[in-house]
């Protein structure tokens, strides 16, 4: 039987306060809460990109480096770039460009999760 992957994907992070974190991606990336279980010290929030969630997951320390970073795609990135700027969001430096293919911006949340935001400059 072959695996049947569905149309959900939730990204587990770990973060150290969960009230700051809530507020912190509903400021920066413009999530929703869907529920909080703070007797697990979980939460999930709705992403902008249907099917795509955020999962929190409260912890005692965060440990930097390696693991995932997800990359959301934005319709205007120097755009997505003010609005980090303007929250002053800690990001990895200018906008990365490799001509023809793609631009890309890293970010982190408070925790120092990185995340990346890209804009395809491919036809598709």
């Amino acid at each position: 039987m072959a695996l049947q992957i569905e149309s959900e994907l939730t990204c587990s992070l770990g973060v150290t306060d969960m009230a700051a974190s809530i507020d912190w991606y509903e400021r920066v990336m413009q999530c929703k809460l869907l529920y909080r279980v703070d007797e697990i010290g979980w939460c999930e929030l709705a992403t902008p990109m249907a099917g795509v969630n955020i999962g929190l997951s409260q912890v005692e320390s965060v440990v930097q480096g390696g693991g995932a970073t997800n990359v959301f795609e934005v319709a205007d990135i120097d755009a997505a770039k003010a609005h980090l700027d303007a929250l002053e969001v800690r990001q990895d430096g200018a906008i990365q460009h490799i001509p023809g293919m793609v631009r890309l911006l890293s970010f982190y949340d408070p925790d120092g999760n990185c995340f990346m935001l890209s804009k395809s400059e491919m036809a598709r």
